[in-house]
């Protein structure tokens, strides 16, 4: 992006790249959305709790291929652009999306359609495994020093702007539109149909960015790359980048994604409570990215994560403990809305500080391949433990689990630098 480019330009970069992002989660999270209704098509069985063990399988499965994709996709980015790795993503995503859209059931074609469902789903994790590296990246290049964890909170914003569509797509199927019987036989197919279209509409939008200022700078040393190679020079950084994501990835994909069905299996809402209650949430959720963001412009990094690391740490427990003992719905929405108002001191800025860690040569590398390793192994596998762990009559054992990982991360916390004033951009 050219040095005079005015903040008109700046602004629509960031929207490019950010409605591209909405549409991509949007298309990976329908399927835990919409997991309750499918999950007999692909995995018959006369346990409910079974059925969606499986999908939830599945769904891990979509973040064990995301390092690949962090891997493969940063490359990409840091050796021909930010703009044409982010364009690949998506295209990957509607392919994904367009095959579980059209797959035929268990029931049809027997084992071939559990297999073709993980197929697509190892897609659209390749595709997300690049996402966040690249867009991360790509926003933080973009935005000024001053305003860098403002512009870059946009990610979680459309990311969880994509998870709160696809809820509200679920809630205007369930409550106006289609009736239980129909959604289970064949309307989870329909936002399927929309996110390949979506993703459509994403793929011209970001054919249509411009190229950063960092990228083109590289691209202009003429310099022999060696992405992989150069990675392996910063240890430190790449643990840090491991230790970072730990705790705060676990939390969220336990309070976003779990969490709808922890509303109906272990709270004993209905899933039309359950589906309001994470709307409702999603969305004040999505409101205090950007607040967070610019109070780490103003404080620091530090400070905002270690507000979640120490409340994230001490209250995961009994939050979850007492939401387990209560039955009414709003109870249960203020109990959530309090551990994502502790979450966003890590989601509102976590992309922008693994992004300062690096140098613009390998950045979108450095940041998308340890944190796709670290989201496969701890966020990708939050909704098979923690149904696992009801299953087998030790629920509570998941809440300190997810607690001990916050803790993990507060210990990277409290010793690393603030990349506000130690960063690596020029």
């Amino acid at each position: 992006m050219k040095s005079d480019t005015g903040v008109r330009q700046r602004l629509y970069s960031i929207f490019g790249g950010s409605v591209g992002n909405l549409i991509e989660w949007y298309d990976f999270y329908i399927y835990s959305a919409f997991s309750l209704y499918f999950a007999k098509a692909f995995f018959p069985s006369d346990n409910p709790l079974v059925e969606q063990l499986n999908s939830a399988g599945v769904f891990a499965l979509g973040f064990l291929i995301r390092p690949m994709g962090g891997w493969v996709m940063g490359l990409y980015a840091d050796l021909h652009g930010r703009r044409a790795a982010l364009s690949l993503s998506v295209t990957l995503m509607c392919l994904g999306s367009f095959i579980i859209a059209v797959c035929p059931t268990y029931e049809r074609i027997g084992v071939l359609a559990p297999t073709v469902l993980i197929l697509a789903r190892l897609l659209q994790g390749l595709s997300l495994g690049g996402e966040y590296g690249t867009s991360a990246t790509y926003l933080s290049e973009v935005a000024t020093s001053r305003h860098r964890g403002f512009y870059s909170s946009f990610q979680y914003v459309t990311l969880i702007m994509g998870q709160l569509l696809a809820t509200v797509t679920l809630l205007v199927l369930q409550r106006l539109v289609l009736s239980h019987e129909q959604l289970q036989e064949w309307g989870w197919r329909i936002p399927f149909l929309c996110g390949a279209a979506l993703a459509v509409v994403g793929f011209y939008l970001r054919r249509n960015m411009v190229e950063t200022e960092a990228f083109q700078a590289e691209t202009a040393k003429k310099t022999e790359q060696r992405p992989m190679s150069e990675l392996l020079r910063h240890p430190k950084e790449i643990a840090l980048v491991v230790g970072l994501t730990l705790g705060g990835t676990l939390a969220f994909y336990t309070y976003t994604v779990y969490m709808q069905k922890f509303l109906v299996n272990s709270v004993g809402l209905t899933r039309d409570q359950a589906t309001l209650i994470s709307v409702s949430s999603l969305f004040l959720y999505m409101l205090l990215q950007p607040v967070f963001g610019l109070l780490s412009d103003k404080v620091g990094r530090k400070p905002v994560l270690m507000g979640f690391g120490v409340l994230g740490t001490l209250c995961t427990v009994p939050l979850l403990t007492t939401l387990t003992q209560t039955r009414d719905a709003f109870t249960a929405f203020l109990l959530v809305m309090a551990a994502l108002v502790i979450l966003s001191g890590y989601t509102s800025i976590n992309a922008v500080v693994k992004a300062e860690l690096f140098p613009a040569r390998i950045r979108a590398l450095g940041v998308g391949l340890p944190y796709a390793l670290t989201v496969s192994i701890f966020g990708g596998t939050a909704e098979y433990v923690g149904t696992w762990l009801k299953l087998s009559g030790r629920e509570t054992w998941f809440f300190w689990y997810v607690s001990g990982a916050i803790l993990c991360s507060l210990l990277i916390y409290t010793f690393m630098r603030d990349t506000r004033q130690h960063h690596r951009f020029e």
